[in-house]
C-alpha cells in the first residue's frame, strides 16, 4: 500500500479558510443603552435602514440576544468593533 504525503495545511491556509467561513455577531442587551443609540450604531455598524435597526434592536430587547450580522471573520470583527465603540455587548459566533 503507497504511503499518503504529509498534507498538513500551512497557518496562511488556516487563516484563509477561517476567514471566508460565515460567522455571525451576536448583540445582546443591556439596562443602561437607549433604543435611539443602539439603533443609531446598528446603522452605522451594518448600514441598514433606520427600520431594519429598529426591528433588532427589539428583539435584543424581547429576546436579550439576537444575531445582527452575518458574514466573514473579519467583516464580524469590524461590525463588532463599531457596535463595542459605544460599550455594547457582543460576541462573534462561527
Amino acid at each position: 500500500m503507497p504511503e499518503l504525503p504529509n498534507q498538513k495545511p500551512t497557518l496562511e491556509e488556516d487563516i484563509g479558510s477561517i476567514s471566508d467561513i460565515a460567522s455571525r455577531v451576536v448583540l445582546y442587551n443591556d439596562d443602561w443603552h437607549t433604543f435611539d443609540e443602539v439603533i443609531a450604531q446598528l446603522i452605522k455598524a451594518i448600514n441598514c435602514t433606520y427600520e431594519q435597526a429598529r426591528a433588532l434592536s427589539f428583539e435584543v430587547h424581547v429576546k436579550g440576544k439576537a444575531i445582527v450580522f452575518s458574514g466573514s471573520m473579519p467583516d464580524c470583527l469590524r461590525v463588532s468593533s463599531i457596535l463595542e465603540e459605544i460599550a455594547l455587548h457582543t460576541q462573534i459566533i462561527t
